[in-house]
């Protein structure tokens, strides 16, 4: 009761409404998501300014719940793979629900929802990232098409919605859109698959997932396929508004040296461990996008 009187009394005195403060406390439960799961994207999100980096967090949160849904927090708990089916599939419903209200009772669904209705992100692009997190669920071996299927919900969309935060109060022209949507993509494909080399190890023997066939002639042609995608998102990364490039530029830059390490490594390597980037470098990294990002020039 003492703790109720004190948040109230700490709410008058900032002018806040209950929904404000609400609103408040629950980005602040998503920022712990992000500080806790990826050191790379919260370093990349401090470059946002704080609404963006906001909206980028909450974001994060919302798919890194879905995504430890079907990642073994769920089998961790003791649960089936249909039950975790269930579960996932409760939470998409509460996504949408919390997204129509306007609250949720669950933190992290009420700071997505908040950022959703401001950034207007497409229901279609949330639809297809929990279809690709189904996928995850019950593995088979992918075909060219299911994964290019796959690759499009657990990552390119990701990308558009990012998109759609970064120029939610920067609008673009249609022309300049477009070609953000490309790079947005790009960018997105270029983590994921930048993420099935780094993960081979856990994803093929704790989850049962094949995403590739490992071999020298694979991974060549995986990598390559990755630089085309990065050369891709570099193209469109002058269009960003600039209050987003040094953000979007630091992930850039980090994706390009995961890729010139992952191309070193041999299969064994990467067989049975994780490739990674120091801190000190992810530190570089940032600096130097900060230093570059306005040099960009729009395409």
């Amino acid at each position: 009761m003492e703790c109720m009187k004190f948040l109230r009394a700490q709410s008058w005195q900032t002018s806040r409404s209950a929904l404000e403060e609400f609103r408040y406390a629950t980005a602040a439960a998503s920022a712990q998501i992000i500080e806790h799961y990826s050191t790379s994207f919260a370093l990349a999100s401090h470059a946002l300014p704080p609404r963006m980096r906001t909206d980028i967090r909450n974001l994060y949160a919302m798919v890194r719940i879905a995504d430890e849904i079907v990642d073994g927090v769920a089998e961790g708990a003791g649960l089936s793979p249909r039950q975790a089916e269930e579960i996932l599939t409760r939470f998409h419903a509460e996504v949408h629900e919390a997204i129509r209200t306007g609250f949720s009772t669950n933190p992290v669904l009420h700071s997505f929802a908040t950022t959703a209705r401001h950034c207007q992100l497409n229901p279609e692009h949330i639809d297809a990232f929990f279809a690709s997190m189904r996928a995850d669920i019950s593995p088979a071996q992918h075909t060219e098409e299911s994964l290019s299927k796959y690759i499009y919900g657990s990552a390119e969309v990701i990308g558009l919605m990012c998109l759609a935060i970064f120029t939610a109060d920067h609008p673009l022209s249609p022309r300049v859109h477009a070609n953000c949507d490309l790079g947005a993509k790009a960018l997105g494909r270029a983590f994921q698959k930048i993420n099935f080399l780094r993960d081979y190890h856990i994803d093929s023997t704790a989850l049962g997932r094949q995403y590739i066939s490992l071999t020298p002639e694979s991974k060549a042609t995986f990598i390559a396929g990755i630089r085309r995608d990065l050369s891709v998102a570099y193209r469109s990364l002058g269009n960003l508004p600039l209050s987003a490039r040094t953000g979007v530029l630091s992930a850039y830059l980090l994706f390009s040296e995961l890729t010139d390490l992952l191309d070193a490594a041999s299969i064994s390597e990467i067989e049975h461990t994780r490739v990674r980037v120091s801190a000190s470098r992810k530190l570089l990294l940032t600096a130097r996008a900060a230093t570059l990002a306005p040099r960009l020039k729009e395409q």
